[in-house]
């Protein structure tokens, strides 16, 4: 699918506000509502717009601690690294599973309560995974910023 300027317009807006209405979103792409319905329709179908979500801050919501983990495997082949993702996709408590280049295998991004609800999840869940050698866990103090939009600029 080709994205021109309209749909890139669409797109900023929705990714900052995704609750906009498809009238407000078509006046301020200087659209009338039915083209700008079938726009995202489209963007929704080609899987460009993959959902909607509220975002929620992880620290009102007693998740204070923010790891990256980094991951090796025991060996590198297609079969361990499906069964990892597989097992690590279905821990809740991992929020981004990357694959990444250099000595380690992963790049895990991970919420939890404090510390030692952290070392209790490695210990009795992301430990317990077979494929893995080692896990090298880093702590962050404070984050400064977190974007989940894309910069998206129109021609």
């Amino acid at each position: 699918m080709r994205v021109d300027s309209k749909d890139l317009a669409i797109l900023n807006l929705l990714q900052y506000r995704g609750r906009m209405t498809t009238t407000e979103v078509a006046q301020q792409v200087n659209l009338s509502d039915t083209p700008c319905l079938r726009r995202i329709k489209k963007l929704e179908q080609e899987g460009i717009i993959k959902g909607y979500q509220a975002i929620l801050d992880r620290e009102k919501l007693n998740l204070s601690i923010l790891v990256y983990a980094l991951v090796r495997l025991n060996a590198n082949s297609d079969k361990l690294a499906d069964e990892f993702e597989n097992e690590v996709e279905a821990l809740e408590q991992v929020m981004e599973c990357s694959v990444i280049t250099g000595s380690n295998d992963y790049l895990l991004k991970i919420v939890a309560k404090d510390l030692s609800h952290y070392e209790s999840f490695v210990k009795k869940s992301l430990g317990q995974i077979s494929s893995i050698a080692a896990i090298e866990s880093t702590v962050v103090l404070k984050q400064t910023f977190s974007r989940n939009q894309l910069p998206l600029k129109t021609p």
